[in-house]
């Protein structure tokens, strides 16, 4: 048996980090946990959580969130389904969780969000809709409070 050198091992876990972050864009809608996708690549959950933070600045979860999030609002631009709908369609149990993950990444609700951004991409390609409603990753969506003051 031989050894690896750390950069051997940093190398070799990056692949499998990359395994796990392609599962989760490709099977987004699924059920996934991270005790699932650690068993995926041979590492404990919480060694996957740790290492994937560490290369992608967010959890694994958080990052499920996320493309979840960005399907949703392709499918609510579309417009002929409910969030309800909608929730389901991209792999969320729980529509209070859907809800309150699509309010912090893209600062509104999604049945806000379904309304407007018909109008906001009105005439815009599918391709560059999707690029100017992309979510913010890893912080949370910035609230206009001046007029709390």
């Amino acid at each position: 048996m031989t050894s690896r050198t750390p950069e051997e091992q940093r190398l070799r876990d990056l692949a499998r980090l990359r395994r796990v972050r392609d599962r989760i864009d490709r099977e987004y809608a699924q059920p996934l946990d991270v005790e699932a996708l650690a068993r995926g690549v041979n590492m404990s959950a919480g060694h996957l959580s740790r290492e994937f933070r560490l290369a992608y600045g967010e959890s694994p979860y958080s990052y499920l969130m996320t493309r979840r999030i960005e399907r949703a609002m392709a499918l609510l631009r579309r417009g002929d389904l409910s969030v309800t709908e909608v929730c389901f369609a991209v792999g969320c149990a729980s529509l209070g969780t859907f809800s309150t993950r699509f309010s912090e990444l893209v600062g509104m609700p999604p049945s806000t969000y379904r309304r407007e951004a018909a109008r906001a991409t009105a005439g815009l390609p599918s391709c560059l809709a999707k690029q100017v409603t992309r979510p913010i990753r890893n912080q949370e969506a910035r609230v206009d409070r001046s007029h709390l003051a």
